[in-house]
């Protein structure tokens, strides 16, 4: 019988959540997408998993027996695909660098080159992850590293470090009339609808929101977007407004869309990421101490 692994780890989190609700949030996917999952988990092995009721999700006998088994079952499945996938990375010379947006500004290309230079012949491949994907490949071991701006999924289970620090600003129409101001406070901003990330990113949409700083006031929502182009023709459009890092007006500059600086929020951290397993890996640590040294110089 073949089982889908990311079956086993949705059906993972419902058991140690014992809520469809809070497992969703956790894996970044909706609920009826979850559902859905564990049913069809539930018809390859031909059992019941789960007894549901208003309390909850119990575990039954069958599904308590997976729980035990399951955590040992991914880890080996895990440690088998990062064997693979690390073979073959080393026999074409390519570190798998996963990236949000602008990465770490003007600093990627520095950071590369110095890596190149300490590790001729291998190359950087850099792969471009939509926002739905805050951890940028990461979660999934799609990629060797990642450059996230925090906080990112899963950032307790991985290893990161801070390399750079940048103020938030906000990207609006340029018709909008706070957009004549040479700077905005965030007060201003609270009952403006927003550009937002999907729901199912969790904090990660909860900070390009600012949920924690608008004095418990809830924000509004007025357009859901997981890609650069899409969030400034949202913004174009005037169908909200949208937090951003300073840099985005250098790279994500369009007619239409105005930024302006933002007080009264908190500035946003890049950082490079990675599996506790490449601890121990030299060319995913070559390439962490290309980041670190090369954001220190700047």
């Amino acid at each position: 019988m073949d089982v889908d692994t990311r079956l086993v780890r949705s059906f993972l989190a419902v058991a140690e959540e014992g809520s469809l609700t809070r497992a969703a949030e956790r894996l970044y996917v909706s609920q009826p997408a979850l559902t859905k999952q564990i049913r069809s988990l539930e018809t390859q092995l031909g059992v019941r998993l789960f007894t549901r009721s208003r309390a909850g999700m119990a575990l039954t006998e069958a599904g308590q027996a997976l729980r035990e088994r399951a955590p040992g079952l991914l880890a080996a499945c895990d440690q088998v695909l990062r064997e693979t996938k690390s073979a073959a990375r080393v026999a074409a010379r390519v570190l798998r660098v996963g990236f949000l947006a602008s990465a770490a500004n003007e600093a990627t290309q520095d950071i590369v080159a110095a890596f190149g230079r300490l590790r001729p012949g291998w190359r950087v491949e850099m792969l471009q992850a939509a926002w739905s994907d805050p951890s940028a490949g990461l979660a999934d071991g799609e990629v060797d590293a990642a450059l996230l701006r925090l906080p990112f999924p899963g950032q307790e289970t991985l290893r990161h470090e801070v390399l750079l620090e940048e103020p938030r600003w906000v990207a609006l129409p340029s018709s909008h009339p706070l957009a004549a101001r040479a700077e905005i406070a965030f007060a201003d901003l609270w009952d403006e609808p927003f550009v937002a990330a999907p729901q199912e990113t969790g904090e990660w949409r909860d900070y390009w929101l600012a949920a924690d700083e608008r004095d418990g006031r809830p924000p509004r929502v007025g357009a859901t977007t997981d890609q650069p182009d899409a969030w400034l023709q949202a913004i174009a459009n005037g169908y909200g407004v949208a937090l951003a890092p300073a840099s985005s007006a250098r790279y994500y500059a369009r007619p239409g869309v105005t930024y302006r600086p933002v007080t009264g929020v908190s500035p946003t951290r890049v950082g490079i990421a990675w599996p506790p397993a490449a601890d121990t890996d030299p060319v995913v640590q070559d390439f962490v101490r290309c980041c670190r040294d090369t954001c220190a110089s700047m």
